[in-house]
């Protein structure tokens, strides 16, 4: 798979494919901490920075995880445990990550816990009578992706947006695309320049997704009190 170069985009430049009067400021975005991403309760008329879920959990799990060339397992394997923290945007506006992603829900040995959000966390396996979960999966709508694996090497933003069934590429983020749609990624609050689909999901690294007109801060840090 070719590797094209992605230009981190400004809020001007940003401006320019969007409609017009769609930014008001020529101020480039700053650093800060992330917060947790929670879904858009149904009939809300919360403010805009309200999570909105875009794109849910897929269906099958497994078969996705096997597509990005991830072998499900029976229970989580911590030889190598790490975690990452995804934050997307759109127009400004925070898109949650969905819980079960790599995870087979439905699945009888995978638990499932109310969160103190109103969401649904799934986990607390044991062990399941067949392979219920990827070594790279998401327990709930924080953000943070969980790396639990036999094999000591980091996982991808590319396999867990394969995963998660979202296209990404350096001019598309699932249907959003340049030039209708600006797209940006930070690592750790810093532009990154190169295919997103190679970022390594090491421990405690934020990431970025930015589409369209950038929000007033980009987090610099993932919030892993959750993990």
């Amino acid at each position: 798979m070719p590797k094209p170069i992605i230009v981190a985009v400004s809020v001007a430049s940003a401006c320019l494919a969007l409609a017009a009067g769609a930014c008001t400021s020529d101020k480039a975005p700053t650093s800060t901490a992330s917060t947790a991403s929670r879904p858009e309760p149904a009939g809300s008329t919360a403010p805009s920075q309200t999570p909105v879920l875009i794109w849910p959990a897929p269906g099958d799990p497994l078969e996705r995880a096997r597509a990005a060339a991830l072998e499900p397992a029976v229970k989580e394997h911590l030889t190598f445990h790490v975690h990452a923290h995804l934050d997307v945007f759109l127009d400004g506006r925070p898109v949650t990550v969905p819980a079960g992603i790599g995870i087979n829900i439905k699945d009888p040995g995978v638990r499932s816990f109310p969160g103190v959000d109103g969401s649904t966390t799934y986990g607390g396996i044991e062990r399941c009578g067949q392979p219920c979960i990827s070594p790279l999966h998401t327990h709930d709508v924080t953000g943070i992706l969980h790396t639990e694996s036999a094999r000591l090497r980091p996982n991808t933003l590319g396999e867990f947006f394969v995963e998660w069934g979202v296209p990404l590429s350096d001019s598309c983020v699932g249907e959003y695309c340049v030039p209708e749609r600006a797209i940006a990624v930070y690592v750790d609050g810093k532009a990154y320049q190169r295919d997103p689909r190679g970022i390594e999901l090491t421990d405690l690294r934020e990431i970025a997704v930015v589409i369209g007109t950038p929000p007033a801060e980009i987090p610099s840090t993932g919030d892993f009190s959750q993990a």
